[in-house]
């Protein structure tokens, strides 16, 4: 749990905003903790996909032509790029579904770099 504090401080911190409710309260409501939450699993699954990404490009690299690593390497970027995309849709997807359920758009501060292009 204070690793997602840590991210919400972060997050108000760069945003401006305070975590302490309009009534003086130092609580989360559970949608700001959903909204939280998911953009630090979707953050960190982003992270994951580029690391794949350039753990193959590494592979396809020092593959000296072997068939196998080449394609080995190539299926692992195919791999981290499919995954990237399903990241950036399921955060455009779950966006969304917030926003429909009338807690407004899930704050792209709180997924870190990678989500807020």
């Amino acid at each position: 749990m204070d690793i997602i504090r840590f991210f919400a401080n972060a997050s108000t911190a760069q945003s401006g905003l305070s975590d302490v409710n309009p009534d003086g309260s130092d609580s989360m409501d559970l949608m700001a903790g959903i909204k939280l939450i998911l953009g630090a699993v979707f953050g960190i699954i982003g992270v994951i996909a580029v690391v794949m990404i350039i753990l193959g490009g590494i592979s396809y690299a020092t593959s000296q032509g072997d068939p196998g690593k080449v394609k080995k390497g190539k299926d692992t970027i195919l791999y981290g790029v499919i995954g990237l995309i399903v990241a950036l849709l399921a955060f455009a997807i779950v966006n969304f579904v917030l926003g429909a359920l009338g807690g407004g758009a899930a704050d792209t501060t709180t997924t870190g770099a990678i989500f807020s292009l």
